[in-house]
């Protein structure tokens, strides 16, 4: 979280927002958030979150926008950690002054255990079912239209992390600079057509949903955006495959995929069809996810000297990758 965000974020704020959804400051347990400030707490038998967004990352609107979509998605049957109204009756309440401050929203905890590295790496039945539930998802999405424009969710390209290379990256890597841009320009140049683009959940991966029996249950929708459908797929798969690193992690980053791939879209076609065309986007999208995740690694850790040696390798080849353009796995070619 950036540190002027940090300072703003006082008790006041908190215990106020909380108390708005009817809880006290002392039963919060708070969560980890890169993006907003989580806590956990419990009313009855059930077990929330509460949810701190600040205004310099998304308005109150876009907010409002993705809790409204939230509800449609539970409405229709997708398996979702649904919002709660706060004690005055409202999805979003904004906590601040001046349009400077925090949108807090609460949800319903998802239900069901999460699935770490390294046990997702193997589950062939996970990868089934996730591919149910964004399939689902996708489905419902291009039935969705927004109460108002005002609050309609933006598209891929308002990605805070692509909106901020400039921002967290060093100045002088001036070819990974370049490398972000052709791969942005390819990508805008593909067509967005009904059956292909969408509202989409924009950051799936194994810390954002839980597993209740064979059900697959969605949280984290602060990603909500406008784009391709192929995108969610993609996010999923590079999140498992980025594990491997090295010149020695080729051929696994290869045979992770393919497991994945073969597995989610048995899943995924249950629900929704995707064409053959958006499957051999895939490594165009993996360029994208990986510019993301660079850029992510840069804001979460300006210098990258004082990360494990994971993470100095991560930062180190995929810094090449961006700059050559080339996929952190590509087996479509």
């Amino acid at each position: 979280m950036e540190k002027n965000l940090l300072q703003q974020f006082t008790g006041d704020i908190v215990g106020y927002g909380a108390s708005l959804f009817g809880v006290s400051l002392e039963s919060l347990t708070p969560c980890h958030g890169s993006m907003n400030f989580v806590y956990e707490y419990q009313s009855g038998a059930k077990t929330y979150i509460l949810r701190f967004t600040p205004s310099a990352h998304r308005s109150v609107n876009l907010v409002r926008g993705e809790l409204e979509w939230l509800l449609y998605l539970k409405k229709n049957g997708v398996a979702v950690s649904a919002p709660v109204a706060s004690v005055r009756g409202n999805l979003a309440e904004f906590v601040g002054q001046h349009g400077s401050g925090f949108t807090v929203a609460s949800f319903v905890k998802a239900e069901g255990r999460s699935v770490p590295y390294p046990d997702c790496l193997h589950d062939y039945e996970l990868y089934y079912n996730c591919g149910v539930a964004i399939g689902r998802l996708h489905a419902v999405s291009k039935s969705f239209l927004p109460s108002s424009k005002r609050v309609q969710r933006g598209e891929w390209r308002d990605n805070f992390y692509l909106t901020n290379i400039h921002g967290f990256v060093p100045s002088d890597q001036v070819n990974m600079f370049e490398g972000c841009r052709n791969t942005i320009s390819n990508i805008q140049a593909l067509p967005a057509e009904r059956q292909s683009f969408g509202l989409t959940h924009g950051d799936v991966h194994v810390g954002n949903f839980r597993v209740d029996g064979s059900r697959v249950v969605l949280f984290d929708f602060d990603e909500a955006q406008y784009s391709w459908f192929i995108n969610d797929i993609v996010t999923q798969m590079y999140y498992l495959v980025y594990v491997y690193g090295g010149d020695d992690g080729r051929e696994l980053r290869e045979s992770q995929a393919s497991r994945f791939m073969e597995h989610f879209m048995k899943g995924y076609s249950q629900e929704h069809e995707i064409d053959k065309y958006w499957m051999m986007q895939i490594p165009l999208f993996l360029r994208l996810r990986e510019i993301i995740v660079y850029v992510g690694m840069y804001k979460n850790h300006p210098d990258v000297s004082e990360l494990n040696q994971w993470g100095k390798d991560f930062i180190s080849e995929a810094k090449m990758r961006i700059e050559n353009g080339t996929p952190i796995v590509d087996i479509w070619n």
